[in-house]
């Protein structure tokens, strides 16, 4: 497929780009394309050379990490507006994880040759990037103190709430977390097993606290939820 150009509007609408003028946008998107993933579509595997960096424009993507014993990590989701596969800021030279399209996505790429006249000709650029390891540095200590000090249910509970943050959408039944998600892919960001999340899912709709079927979950009582997360009892 051809790569598209994009319009220096577009970008503007994104956080990372939003501050910059439009001269350093014109030179940001000087060196970029546009690349369209359909569903279950790798951009990067975990290992490859990192030849390219990337802004989501549109859809979802799930980052994954392989252990060497062959268990499957889920690190996290990258939304509209990220930045990912940035390895070369990290001083890395292939990519830490697999990237894969969760519904049809549409990405900005750079070559990773790019990086360095990018965030020395638009400082804003470097400024975001940065914030943005920061976050995922902090996201990622968290979940490694909920691993070492909370039970099951309550990082089971976080996740969902952070997930509500992330990309959540009111509707008539609650917030539903707007991508498809599966219990699996819970029980890979929390470190419970499969029967496990499916468990505590099923009780908590029993409770009304939850809503899931097929790759949807619906946050019915966000007040509930917070509570089971914080280790309080449901308070009716």
């Amino acid at each position: 497929m051809t790569p598209q150009r994009i319009d220096r509007s577009v970008l503007k609408e994104l956080d990372i780009f939003a501050t910059m003028a439009d001269e350093d946008l014109d030179a940001v998107l000087q060196s970029a394309h546009t690349r369209r993933l359909a569903t279950g579509v790798s951009v990067f595997n975990q290992g490859d050379p990192a030849a390219e960096f990337f802004a989501l424009l549109h859809g979802r993507l799930k980052v994954t990490q392989t252990a060497p014993d062959g268990q499957q990590i889920l690190v996290r989701h990258v939304h509209p507006g990220d930045i990912y596969g940035i390895a070369k800021a990290i001083r890395r030279s292939d990519y830490p994880g697999t990237a894969t399209a969760v519904v049809e996505s549409l990405t900005m790429v750079w070559p990773i040759n790019q990086w360095d006249f990018l965030v020395a000709r638009c400082p804003a650029l470097a400024v975001n990037a940065l914030a943005t390891v920061g976050a995922r540095l902090q996201e990622a200590h968290t979940r490694i103190r909920e691993l070492g000090t909370e039970g099951v249910e309550r990082r089971v509970a976080h996740a969902l709430l952070r997930l509500v943050h992330q990309a959540g959408r009111k509707t008539d039944e609650g917030i539903l977390i707007d991508f498809p998600i599966t219990r699996l892919d819970i029980a890979e960001m929390t470190g419970a097993t499969l029967h496990t999340v499916s468990r505590l899912l099923s009780a908590w709709e029993g409770r009304g606290l939850v809503s899931s079927s097929r790759k949807k979950i619906v946050v019915c009582n966000p007040h509930g939820l917070v509570a089971l997360a914080d280790g309080r009892a449901e308070q009716d």
